[in-house]
């Protein structure tokens, strides 16, 4: 089992702190078993079997708590009358108004709570209110390619090739048929599909959605609108307007299958209104749904990059300089990195191409091209280096 360091560190960093913990993610992309591995944890410190309390709302057993005071009158005569207890509440959005069975939990001495959910309307709306301040959101996503090269181990590009394009879905990763990987995955975006967007946004035309989700996965690193959607839908004979899709996309982000990232002009030190881009959760779901036809490899790679930079804690934009663009700028605190992403640039016509945006750049930043060479480049400063190794950067 690989370890979720980064995870992990987080969650120890904040053990008995009196701070909710919410852990947030798509379904399947490890977060249960991270609960486990973290009750291993407390264990292995001393923490006896009494003071843990963890229970999954997706387990049939459970479902007599699905009901808030149900389950806080459980919860409560569990409760460890002199030391800590630890209370790990798993996929928490199936309990009716929880938000009230959590804040009764927060207010007790003694008890180190951890939520997670599968849906942004977890950490949202009355819960947001009623818990601001006192909760911290902790966003997991499927395995980076280091954690996969850590589970599947053997040659670094062969593992690449693997992680291109089957995702990084933690039990994906050990699935070695073809088909039987197909129908996991293809059941995690169906699960997501029904039980996180249809059910819970009372979604009537799941076929135009799932148009709507076809093309969002086909254009994935390109610049777009709700109206470019609506209009290209509408020319294929799906005919629908951009308030619609603009619901679906909104739908699609909240239970985390895309992420968003907005434009920012360089310049300008503004954000763009329009035209932002999205990248999926996990790029192994774009291929069970599309196939191999008519891959975009930059693009594939941009999302596997993005992924990556969300990670390591970046906020992560495409920037304008001018009439030309860079794939990403990431920022945290007071640091600052551009990157440009590119299959290869061997090619003079795509090396000045991936280059002349950053040279605009009047800053002192860090600034690379990152691509599949394995010789390095560099001109003014800008460096190049290989996907690979900046995935595998301690």
């Amino acid at each position: 089992m690989v370890q979720r360091k980064q995870y992990m560190e987080k969650l120890i960093k904040l053990k008995d702190k009196k701070i909710i913990k919410a852990l947030t993610g798509i379904r399947r992309c490890g977060k249960s078993t991270l609960l486990l591995m973290f009750c291993d944890y407390l264990k292995e410190c001393g923490v006896e079997d009494n003071q843990i309390i963890l229970l999954n709302f997706e387990d049939l057993a459970n479902e007599p708590l699905l009901e808030y005071r149900k389950l806080d009158e459980y919860l409560t005569k569990r409760l460890h009358p002199d030391k800590m207890t630890y209370v790990f509440l798993d996929e928490i959005q199936n309990v009716q108004d929880f938000q009230k069975a959590v804040d009764s939990l927060f207010t007790k001495d003694n008890v180190d709570v951890y939520i997670t959910g599968s849906n942004t309307q977890m950490i949202s709306g009355e819960l947001a209110a009623l818990l601001s301040g006192r909760y911290m959101e902790i966003s997991m996503l499927p395995l980076s390619f280091a954690e996969y090269f850590e589970m599947v181990g053997g040659d670094k590009r062969d593992a690449f090739n693997q992680y291109y394009r089957n995702g990084g879905f933690p039990y994906a990763a050990v699935i070695e048929d073809e088909d039987i990987r197909r129908e996991y995955l293809a059941g995690i975006y169906n699960a997501v599909l029904l039980k996180h967007i249809v059910a819970r946004r009372r979604i009537n035309d799941i076929a135009l959605l799932e148009s709507v989700i076809k093309f969002l996965f086909d254009n994935i690193g390109n610049t777009v609108s709700s109206k470019k959607i609506a209009d290209s839908l509408t020319s294929y004979g799906r005919g629908t307007t951009s308030i619609t899709v603009d619901n679906y996309v909104e739908a699609l982000i909240g239970a985390f299958v895309l992420y968003r990232a907005y434009r920012y002009d360089v310049k300008g030190k503004l954000y763009l209104k329009s035209l932002e881009k999205y990248y999926l959760v996990d790029v192994g779901l774009r291929r069970m749904l599309l196939g191999d036809k008519n891959i975009d490899i930059d693009h594939v790679l941009e999302n596997i990059v993005y992924l990556e930079l969300l990670r390591r804690g970046y906020i992560v934009s495409i920037g304008k300089v001018g009439e030309k663009e860079i794939d990403f700028i990431a920022v945290t605190g007071g640091d600052k990195l551009y990157y440009q992403v590119a299959a290869s640039i061997l090619d003079p016509a795509t090396f000045e191409r991936e280059i002349a945006p950053l040279k605009k750049v009047s800053d002192y930043y860090p600034k690379f091209i990152l691509s599949m060479d394995e010789l390095p480049m560099s001109e003014d400063g800008i460096k190049q280096v290989n996907i690979i190794d900046f995935l595998l950067e301690k």
